[in-house]
């Protein structure tokens, strides 16, 4: 008999939830969060509300804290079978999807309220940009209008780090990207000291197609690391008007920065900004999403459809 609050399709492998029904499934969770606090996790040009926050992130963070202390107890008693009680690993969750569909604000928000639960209160984000190679090495192979896409990473290095942080390692160290120069940071890195829970946020990482990275036979890829992957999906004459939106927006802000690598953009006027804005999304950002991201959608454990006003108005999450 289906319940009052599922729809299933015979043929999904997911369970389908309307923004209502979803919603319902926060129960009683507080919203530990501030209009001030929400206010730093906001992206450019995203609309989020503390009723977004309270209506569709918060019984996200209600159910992944529940599969973290479900894998929590599963450590405590594999330890006690095996009596090896050594550190517990992170839980890894790897959040995808396009530039401009907002996955960096839904990471930033998770990461907020999963530090807020009492049983996991260390909870680390790392952006994949900081494992782009640096543009000297994309200028040399000809890929800086590939950044983006699989083969602009250094994949190698990505794949170790997670393999370090899943083996408990005391300290892990990840690379540092800049989107004022639009390159890696040299010398800094982000150290991760053995949280609760790591956050992995990037475009491609739920891709296992083409050459992703291999360490050795069987091949690995980033996905193989995440206890639980969420992808965050829009329409894509939605997402590319975002990406147009926060173009203008940025030419305004950020690329008056003499730093900024878009410097040269500041200057354009608003007709012929909105022309190259979408230049770059026929050329680069569209077909990386066409190939290699959005394919990837139906491998998440949890899909979050948004609407045209960036809230989310559908979830669906994968049965298990």
């Amino acid at each position: 008999m289906e319940t009052s609050f599922t729809s299933e399709i015979s043929y999904s492998p997911y369970i389908r939830f309307s923004r209502e029904q979803w919603s319902g499934l926060r129960a009683t969770t507080p919203l530990p969060m501030s209009e001030e606090e929400l206010e730093v996790l906001r992206g450019v040009n995203e609309q989020v509300s503390l009723r977004e926050v309270s209506e569709a992130y918060l019984p996200l963070s209600r159910l992944l804290n529940l599969y973290v202390a479900k894998k929590q107890e599963l450590y405590r008693v594999t330890s006690a079978f095996h009596g090896n009680h050594t550190r517990q690993v992170p839980y890894i969750i790897g959040i995808a999807g396009s530039v401009a569909v907002g996955k960096s604000t839904t990471a930033r928000i998770i990461q907020a309220l999963l530090a807020r639960w009492p049983n996991h209160p260390t909870v680390d984000l790392i952006a994949t940009d900081g494992f782009l190679y640096p543009n000297r090495v994309l200028k040399e192979r000809g890929l800086m209008k590939r950044k983006g896409f699989p083969e602009s990473y250094d994949r190698r290095r990505l794949i170790r780090f997670l393999a370090d942080v899943k083996s408990g390692k005391p300290e892990v160290y990840a690379p540092v990207y800049s989107h004022l120069t639009y390159d890696i940071v040299s010398g800094e890195v982000q150290t991760i000291r053995q949280p609760d829970i790591v956050i992995v946020e990037g475009l491609t990482v739920l891709q296992t197609s083409g050459d992703f990275g291999a360490l050795s036979v069987p091949r690995m890829f980033v996905s193989d690391f995440f206890d639980f992957s969420i992808y965050v999906d829009a329409n894509e004459a939605d997402i590319q008007q975002w990406y147009k939106e926060r173009f203008l927006t940025l030419r305004e802000t950020a690329f008056r920065d003499k730093n900024s690598y878009f410097h040269q953009y500041a200057s354009l006027a608003k007709d012929k900004a909105e022309e190259v804005a979408q230049q770059i999304w026929e050329e680069i950002n569209q077909p990386n999403l066409r190939e290699n991201i959005e394919p990837t959608k139906f491998r998440a454990h949890l899909i979050l459809e948004k609407g045209r006003d960036h809230s989310v108005q559908q979830v669906n999450l994968r049965k298990l």
